[in-house]
């Protein structure tokens, strides 16, 4: 290759190009994939407001990604569990190659204390590629918590609570397991964001619903979808996409990555099959939106070890992705009053933390040796079953799990007390009642007439006639009855 200003020595085109390639399908997971699946999983009146609490949350965690998180998850160590902030916006910083400062890591104990065991991470591709990386694995983060607080949560609070969030949350998470923190440099495996993003989204999602309060009574009691088949379509966006998921992150297009992506299916796959046998053994029928459930809890299960366990384990976790968060969804859920009492719209707290540190503790468990040898800092690590202290690594991927929810749990409840003293955390009633229409003045679906704007007069509860689930509309010469 020759060298240019623009293919200096260090950049690898084929890793760079997959690094990009990968981003993009995280990024599709959630624009279009989460938009599409909010929008069509909830109820035909709150389409148009779940679809947009996604896509703001895009938007903005990249302006505030690169303004000041990037370099809080990712660079040069302020606390042993945050970075330093600062903009990545200059050229001469995000053209140059892409490094992970904080992540050299030295020997504690012995002849050789104090020195390198492993350098820093240097990668062969600029930083500019690893900022829009990093940025969308962020961004579904907030856009996976979004889904415990569909249906309610007012929407100027949703918007002053992203980037509060992304600051004091889910930075700290992912420099300390990922850019460098303490919990990096003690051997915790999370290979994809088992933890950083799955366990801390569905820990911080419950929390959220817990401040924010209930969906009306009768939403709560009967929220169809409106849209099967666009669920599906947002559920298809999601597992492919997940190949850039795990596939990008040992930031670089190798055998492990390989390794990731095969894992990656097959959990899918599995988890899948066994939530659908169980829904068919005990309902008496598959369900569809179950199907989609059990497929997300397989993705989940399987990231923070996707790359270092081998297939058999792959197929193990699967399986137990795929029966144990059915059984804390259908069972527990309806047994333990917390449970019942918040009001998590989606049940993230099932498919993604329950599912997260599933798959946390059981890559303690089957962590493979020497795929660990290629991914992680602290050498000889492996799980449980291949001895020689493996079970001390089971040890680290509960302590960090830990950590990650008694954080989130405490954050997350500060911000929403303190956005709470300012704004409504709730949409009022009026504003539940009629849905979408009542909070963009648009809907999803044409109910009477194009481009006719929401009117009290006309839509407001006083001309409604008093049902749960149909609400009739006079016009000039017929009736139109419209399930809401």
């Amino acid at each position: 290759m020759s060298v240019t200003p623009v293919t200096p020595t260090w950049l690898d085109k084929g890793d760079n190009a997959w690094q990009m390639t990968a981003a993009t399908l995280v990024g599709l997971q959630s624009v279009p994939g989460l938009v599409i699946l909010y929008g069509s999983i909830v109820k035909k009146k709150w389409a148009v407001n779940s679809a947009f609490m996604a896509l703001y949350a895009f938007a903005a965690v990249l302006i505030c990604w690169v303004a000041w998180a990037y370099k809080m998850a990712f660079g040069k160590r302020l606390l042993p569990l945050w970075g330093k902030a600062g903009p990545a916006l200059y050229q001469k910083y995000l053209v140059d190659q892409a490094t992970l400062p904080s992540t050299a890591h030295y020997f504690k104990h012995g002849a050789h204390a104090g020195m390198i065991e492993t350098p820093m991470l240097q990668l062969a591709y600029p930083i500019a590629t690893m900022v829009y990386f990093q940025f969308v694995f962020a961004a579904i983060t907030l856009i996976l918590l979004a889904g415990s607080l569909l249906g309610r949560m007012n929407i100027l609070a949703w918007m002053i609570f992203v980037p509060l969030w992304l600051t004091f949350s889910y930075t700290v998470g992912a420099f300390s397991l990922w850019g460098g923190g303490f919990l990096f440099h003690w051997g915790v495996i999370d290979y994809s964001g088992g933890y950083v993003i799955h366990l801390s989204s569905g820990v911080a999602g419950f929390t959220a619903a817990y401040w924010v309060g209930p969906r009306l009574t009768k939403d709560r009691e009967r929220f169809p979808p409106n849209n099967i088949l666009l669920t599906l379509a947002g559920a298809g966006l999601l597992w492919l996409g997940w190949a850039g998921f795990n596939g990008g992150d040992p930031y670089s297009a190798n055998i492990d990555a390989s390794m990731a992506v095969l894992n990656t299916n097959i959990a899918a796959a599995a988890s899948l099959l066994t939530w659908t046998i169980i829904d068919v053994l005990v309902f008496g029928k598959p369900s569809v939106i179950g199907a989609v459930q059990g497929m997300i809890t397989g993705l989940v299960c399987i990231t923070p070890g996707a790359g270092v366990v081998q297939g058999w384990a792959a197929l193990i976790m699967g399986i137990a992705s795929g029966s144990i968060p059915w059984f804390t969804m259908m069972v527990v859920h309806k047994r333990v009053s917390l449970f019942q009492k918040v009001d998590d719209t989606l049940g993230v707290f099932h498919t993604h933390a329950v599912a997260g540190l599933l798959g946390g503790l059981l890559t303690g468990l089957f962590a493979e040796p020497t795929l660990c040898s290629f991914f992680l800092v602290v050498t000889n690590s492996r799980g449980a079953i291949y001895g020689s202290g493996g079970g001390q690594q089971f040890g680290r991927q509960l302590v960090g799990g830990l950590f990650i929810i008694g954080w989130n749990i405490v954050v997350t409840s500060i911000i929403l007390v303190v956005i709470g003293i300012f704004v409504s955390l709730r949409m009022p009633d009026e504003q539940l009642v009629v849905g979408d229409d009542a909070v963009h003045g648009e809907e999803a679906y044409a109910l009477w007439g194009d481009g006719e704007k929401f009117d009290m007069t006309k839509h407001g509860v006083e001309e409604r006639i008093k049902s749960d689930e149909e609400t009739v509309y006079e016009t000039q010469s017929k009736q139109v009855t419209v399930e809401i």
